[in-house]
């Protein structure tokens, strides 16, 4: 008798094992969001967040907390052992910078603060077995800002913010978005690290403010053509997508909106300072319009099959 033929059911396949993966700092906006995204998408997410003994970074991360694929990890940038824990067997980090509590304004030392912990951070997944790709979230801020700026046509991911300019028009959050990315990439190259980074325009949230460190130069901005927002829905999937696609390489300039119009200025003034309620097109009419010198062709050209 012929033995029987076994065949394997589909229904019962074995699931692919889920990804694990971890992100640093998890308490901001864009952290908790990545997280909640994350999740959504099935993989295991080590949450790594600095608290101080204060639970309030884990508001944001509060619609997840019940979630048997989260785990919370305490951890500090500037202590080694504390970034080492979240990344023990994970395959990619989302690393984001957040600003320390007790000094929430960018000022001239910031900038070794953001170096310090890029290169901590840069470190810890060198000796990482199972990393596979780091995530590195950067700054528009460390592209547009240079003596000859006036001179290039448009702006895209080779260009750099001049550390020399930035420390003489004390242009803080450029500074340290340049300096904390360029070690970044140094370390990274060096370690054999494959890293990626996401230089993000100005994030709109409800708390950005006319004191936003970002917008220290937002006249020149406007008038260079340069000054972009991102909405947080394009920039997490931004995030989730040079993750997933193995295509994806150096650096990607991330926005949605260019602000370069007087009714644009307009918008964009009212969500800065939402009292005021006499503002009109007219009042602005005297910036002019200026055009559009920045691309993120790279970015949009990569999420074109990217499912959210």
């Amino acid at each position: 008798m012929s033995p029987a033929l076994v065949i394997p059911s589909i229904d019962h396949e074995e699931e692919e094992p889920k990804r694990v993966v971890c992100v640093m700092d998890a308490s901001g906006r864009l952290g908790a969001s990545l997280v909640e995204r994350l999740l959504q998408r099935n993989y295991i997410v080590h949450a790594a967040v600095c608290t101080h003994g204060n639970l309030q970074p884990l508001k944001g991360l509060a619609n997840c907390l019940n979630n048997k694929n989260l785990k919370i990890f305490e951890s500090d940038p500037f202590d080694y052992q504390s970034i080492i824990n979240p990344l023990k067997d994970c395959s990619a980090l989302f690393y984001t910078f957040e600003t320390p509590q007790e000094q929430p304004m960018f000022d001239e030392y910031m900038a070794e603060i953001e170096v310090r912990a890029a290169h901590n951070v840069l470190e810890a997944c060198a000796q990482t077995d199972t990393m596979q790709k780091v995530i590195f979230t950067s700054s528009v801020t460390a592209v547009i800002w240079r003596e000859d700026r006036k001179s290039i046509s448009e702006f895209d991911e080779k260009n750099w913010s001049d550390v020399h300019f930035c420390k003489k028009m004390k242009l803080w959050h450029g500074l340290s978005k340049t300096l904390a990315e360029k070690s970044a990439w140094a370390l990274a190259m060096d370690r054999g690290v494959n890293m990626v980074s996401i230089n993000a325009g100005l994030l709109v949230t409800p708390e950005i403010s006319m004191k936003t460190s970002y917008l220290k130069g937002a006249a020149e901005m406007y008038e260079d053509g340069v000054l972009v927002t991102v909405d947080l829905r394009l920039l997490v999937d931004a995030h989730i997508c040079v993750f997933e696609d193995v295509s994806s390489y150096g650096r990607y300039l991330c926005f949605n909106h260019v602000v370069n119009r007087p009714d644009d200025a307009v918008e964009f003034a009212k969500m800065l300072t939402p009292s005021a309620t006499t503002l009109s097109a007219t009042s602005y009419e005297d910036l002019g319009i200026f055009e559009q010198r920045i691309g993120n062709k790279k970015l949009n050209k990569l999420m074109v099959d990217y499912k959210s």
